[in-house]
């Protein structure tokens, strides 16, 4: 239950900040996020494509990708959830549900995705993001490195049970 309210708090959080964004006046664009020392700028972005704004012709395949993609996380999640296997990658899958399912919002009722803010470093002053993309990056990026230190994990074991065969 604490993972889903995750999901959900994810989604609203991101719901909320966009909503915000929405009704500021279009001069305000682009402002520094106050108490970042400009680290951060908000903008406001419309992307009706895939990030960068690929495919925002085809509007049908920028819809029903990320409904697949949803779709096949979400019944990944309910799948181990029920079975209350691999806490850690149920975690990684709860991020990126989130910020998933808050983006899909947008494109299915806005018709958009909505991007507001960006940080001042390097290459990623010309990226605007939004809190669901970091949360889908986040999930992803839990759940690589648990695939990883699992792969790795059990090519030691498997070394471990090489070894005691030749002692044997």
């Amino acid at each position: 239950m604490i993972l889903e309210g995750i999901i959900l708090l994810i989604a609203g959080a991101d719901q909320a900040a966009k909503n915000r964004i929405e009704q500021m006046k279009n001069e305000t664009f682009p402002q520094p996020l106050e108490k970042t020392g400009g680290k951060i700028v908000l903008y406001r972005n419309h992307n009706a494509g895939f990030p960068f704004g690929v495919c925002r012709e085809q509007q049908h395949l920028v819809r029903m990708i990320p409904v697949i993609v949803t779709s096949m996380l979400a019944g990944n999640f309910f799948y181990l959830q029920k079975r209350r296997e691999r806490p850690v990658y149920r975690l990684g899958l709860a991020l990126a549900i989130g910020g998933s399912l808050s983006n899909l919002y947008d494109r299915m009722v806005r018709h958009y995705v909505v991007d507001y803010f960006s940080f001042s470093l390097g290459f990623l002053k010309k990226v605007v993001f939004n809190l669901g993309d970091l949360f889908v990056f986040a999930g992803f990026a839990v759940m690589a490195v648990l695939e990883i230190f699992e792969e790795l994990q059990g090519e030691k074991r498997s070394k471990i049970r090489e070894k005691r065969v030749k002692c044997e």
